[in-house]
């Protein structure tokens, strides 16, 4: 089984920073790629950025997040900066992992909210 636990969450007022870790432990052999989603009442889950063979952004953020992963300590964060309150929602940790069964899986964190105020 693999867990991914996200921190960092929280309430900035618009033009703030914020950022956000995870943390992935348990029977991992390999961590394929990471990313972050996130999902806003009443809409679908969306990906917000991602690091594996290519690091992707949702348009919406290309220039104000930065993605960033650090294989070692199995951990991905998530630089916000220039928030606005439409980048109001929850935002969910994302991994595609190899377990020690050759297994390949996607796994999610709880989610962590992150509110902007205008």
């Amino acid at each position: 089984q693999v867990q991914l636990v996200e921190s960092g969450g929280g309430l900035v007022q618009a033009g703030g920073s914020l950022r956000l870790s995870c943390v992935a432990s348990g029977s991992i052999l390999n961590i394929i790629a990471m990313g972050w989603y996130r999902q806003a009442p009443g809409n679908q889950r969306e990906l917000v950025a991602s690091s594996g063979g290519s690091t992707k952004y949702a348009d919406s953020v290309r220039g104000r997040f930065a993605i960033s992963r650090d294989n070692a300590k199995m951990t991905v964060s998530l630089q916000m900066n220039g928030l606005k309150p439409e980048d109001t929602a929850v935002y969910f940790c994302n991994a595609e992992v190899m377990d020690y069964y050759g297994e390949t899986r996607i796994y999610w964190g709880q989610g962590t909210q992150v509110t902007v105020s205008p």
